[in-house]
């Protein structure tokens, strides 16, 4: 059973009583607006069983992790990565009460540290779309380095907006 711990952090499993967070995470307008469009919750749902399927490094599913502060259990938000070709990309989500805190910053690192000690993966990758600064904060706290843009990558709300691509290698 993997579970990560920082100095204010758990990670664990998502499992099937964290839906109201996962679903929150996916619907609220401020968490995903820079992010994608709100998808219908059925498309919501079946992201969901996705991640609930256990993982493995020769998974081809995501390792989806509940993050939840060590002291109070509150659920803060997910986090987790894909694996596919030695390179994680990692992503992450939290709810807004809990915004400038430090939380992602600390999760991401502490998911990189575990996912390095434990199974040798030394490199990352993340996708922000223009604007989330303070996605990218994150990645720059965690040590990412922006290596490229891709313009117009994808649509939200009607505009198009680009990717910034973030790589974190460890050698």
């Amino acid at each position: 059973m993997i579970n990560i711990e920082t100095n204010r952090l758990i990670l664990s499993p998502l499992q099937q009583q964290h839906w109201p967070l996962f679903l929150r995470l996916h619907s609220e307008p401020q968490v995903v607006t820079l992010c994608f469009d709100v998808p219908p919750q059925d498309i919501i749902r079946q992201k969901f069983a996705a991640r609930l399927k256990p993982w493995t490094p020769d998974s081809d599913n995501w390792l989806g992790l509940v993050v939840a502060d060590k002291a109070s259990g509150a659920e803060l938000g997910v986090t987790g990565f894909e694996l596919q070709g030695g390179v994680a990309e990692v992503g992450y989500l939290f709810l807004p009460e809990f915004y400038g805190k430090g939380y992602a910053a600390e999760a991401l690192q502490g998911l990189i540290d575990w996912a390095s000690a434990t199974h040798n993966i030394n490199h990352y990758r993340a996708v922000v779309t223009e604007g989330n600064a303070a996605s990218e904060k994150v990645l720059t706290k965690c040590g990412f380095v922006l290596q490229r843009i891709d313009a117009n990558a994808h649509r939200i709300g009607g505009t198009f907006f680009a990717d910034h691509i973030y790589r974190l290698s460890q050698e």
